[in-house]
């Protein structure tokens, strides 16, 4: 059985950083092009950023270009979503989302709130 899980989040100042991790188990991310999306309340699922599995392939949405950093970690065969200078706008539930040509699978979501 497929599974992924996110995490690393939590409730930061406006200015903070945190750092998600997406892991999987019963597949292998390096496999799959990984999607980070985030839902905050009453809005529809956005897409955030999105790596490849063509090294150095990486997409960024604009509001989020230059303050976060999407990356593979291949030892562990993790992927962080690394986000600096977090805005209240941040504030949404973070989802994982690997994807190739036969499959596509979901994490539950990990919820970022930047408040003061």
């Amino acid at each position: 059985q497929v599974q992924l899980v996110e995490s690393g989040g939590g409730l930061v100042q406006p200015g903070g950083s945190l750092t998600l991790s997406c892991a999987a188990s019963g597949i292998t991310l390096n496999d799959y092009c990984v999607r980070w999306l985030r839902q905050a309340p009453g809005k529809e699922r956005e897409k955030v950023s999105c790596i490849s599995t063509t090294v150095g392939s990486v997409y960024y949405e604009d509001s989020v270009n230059g303050r976060f950093t999407v990356s593979r970690d291949n030892v562990k065969g993790t992927v962080l979503l690394q986000m600096n200078s977090l805005k209240p706008e941040d504030t949404a539930v973070y989802y994982c989302n690997a994807r190739s040509l036969a499959a596509t699978y979901w994490g539950q979501g990990t919820q970022v709130t930047v408040s003061s």
